[in-house]
C-alpha cells in the first residue's frame, strides 16, 4: 500500500470533500471500483449495495449534516455518483450481513499518572482492496487541529486531535449486525475525532449514533482523567464500555469482550481473533517503551514476523479470502503525531516509521 499525505485548510465540509476528491480523484476512483468489484464476489449485489449505502447516508445526514456534506463534495469533486461514495463510506455496512472478517490487533497503555498513553495498532485487509491511503491532516468547526488515516473515499479509520484525544479502529460482528443502512462506523469514527475533547465525550457521541453494524472505537486521552482510555463496543443491539485493566492496559482484537454482546458474537474464526488477544496479553509487559519501533519489536514477540498478529496474503487464494497486515500506527498524543510503516510491527522496528 503506498500512503499519500494532503493537508486541508477549509473548514467547509462539502469544499473540503471537493478538495480532497479533486485532488486523488484518481485514488478515489481506484478504490471505489474495487469495492464495487469485490461486493458481488461476496454475495453482494450492486443493488443492494446502492440501497445500503443511500440509507447509511441518510442516516449520517440526520446525525452528521456536515459529514454527509463532506461525502457529497468526494463525489463531486471525484466525479462519481454520489450513491458509490456513500457505498463506499459504508463498506462495513454493506458487508457487516455476508461476510464475517478479522482484522486488526490494537494495544493501549493508559495507566494513571503523567505520561501520556503508548499505542500501537496493525490494520489488517484485503490487500487487493487497498493499493493506496491516505494520511489527512485538517481543522475542524470546533477548532481542533485532527490528523487521520483513511481509505481513499472515505471518512476516517484512526486518528489523534490536538485535544489529545486518540482513537484506534477494530471490525466487530454481532448477531444484530443488519442491512438496513445506519450511520456508517467509519464516520463515527471521524466525528469523535473532530468533535471530542475527553473519553467522555467521545463515548456520549458514540452511544448517539444508530448502527446497523458492529465495531469498536478505542479512544484515549493525554489526560490523566477518568476514564483515560476506553473501549466503546458498538453493535445494533447496544453500546458498551470495556475498561483498561489495573496495570492500565487496554487490549482489542476483533471478538467483543463485554459479556452481554459476546453473546452474539458472530465472528468468523473465534479461535484466531481469540489467539491474538491471547499473544497481546504476553507480549505487553515488554511493551512500554517510548520508542514506537521498541513497542512494535515488542509487540511481535520471539515469533518476529510470523507472530499471529501479522498477516501475510497467501497469493494462491482468492483475494475474497486473503488478508495482509498493510499497516502499523502508533499514535501519540501528547505531540499529535501518526507514527506509521505500511505494513508489519516487525518492518516499523527494523525499518523505522514515518511520523504524520
Amino acid at each position: 500500500m503506498k500512503i499519500h499525505t494532503c493537508v486541508i485548510d477549509t473548514l467547509d465540509p462539502h469544499a473540503r470533500g471537493r478538495q480532497v476528491g479533486e485532488r486523488f480523484a484518481g485514488q478515489i476512483g481506484e478504490t471505489t471500483q474495487l469495492y464495487l468489484d469485490f461486493f458481488p464476489r461476496v454475495g453482494v449485489t450492486l443493488a443492494e449495495a446502492q440501497r445500503i449505502g443511500e440509507n447509511s447516508l441518510a442516516a449520517l445526514e440526520a446525525w452528521s449534516p456536515d459529514l454527509a456534506a463532506e461525502i457529497a463534495g468526494l463525489a463531486s469533486g471525484s466525479g462519481l455518483p454520489l450513491w458509490q461514495l456513500a457505498s463506499l463510506n459504508a463498506r462495513t455496512e454493506v458487508l457487516a450481513a455476508r461476510t464475517r472478517h478479522s482484522e486488526c490487533s490494537t494495544t493501549v497503555h493508559a495507566p494513571r499518572g503523567p505520561r501520556a498513553p503508548q499505542t500501537l495498532q496493525t490494520w489488517d485487509w484485503h490487500d487487493s482492496l487497498c493499493p493506496h491511503g491516505l494520511m489527512l491532516a485538517l481543522r475542524s468547526r470546533r477548532g481542533l487541529a485532527v490528523k487521520l488515516f483513511c481509505e481513499f473515499g472515505m471518512l476516517a479509520k484512526l486518528g489523534v486531535n490536538s485535544a489529545g484525544l486518540g482513537l484506534h479502529f477494530n471490525i466487530l460482528h454481532h448477531r444484530s449486525d443488519n442491512t438496513a443502512g445506519g450511520v456508517p462506523v467509519h464516520a463515527i469514527a471521524r466525528r469523535l475525532l473532530e468533535e471530542a475533547c475527553s473519553v467522555d465525550e467521545a463515548i456520549e457521541l458514540a452511544r448517539s449514533a444508530r448502527v446497523s453494524a458492529s465495531t469498536v472505537l478505542t479512544v484515549f486521552s493525554r489526560e490523566d482523567r477518568s476514564p483515560r482510555a476506553v473501549s466503546i463496543e458498538l453493535s445494533p443491539e447496544r453500546t458498551a464500555l470495556v475498561l483498561p485493566r489495573e496495570d492500565g492496559w487496554l487490549l482489542h482484537t476483533n471478538h467483543f469482550l463485554d459479556p452481554q454482546l459476546s453473546a452474539g458474537e458472530q465472528v468468523a474464526d473465534r479461535a484466531e481473533t481469540e489467539g491474538r488477544l491471547a499473544h497481546l496479553q504476553q507480549v505487553v509487559g515488554q511493551m512500554t517503551s517510548a520508542d514506537p519501533r521498541a513497542r512494535a519489536e515488542a509487540m511481535c514477540g520471539a515469533a518476529g514476523d510470523t507472530a499471529p498478529i501479522c498477516f501475510h496474503p497467501d497469493l494462491t487464494l482468492p483475494d475474497t479470502e486473503r488478508w495482509e497486515t498493510l499497516l502499523s500506527v502508533a499514535i501519540d498524543t501528547e505531540h499529535g503525531h501518526l507514527d506509521y510503516v505500511a505494513g508489519t510491527p516487525l518492518q516499523l522496528a527494523k525499518a523505522g516509521c514515518q511520523r504524520f
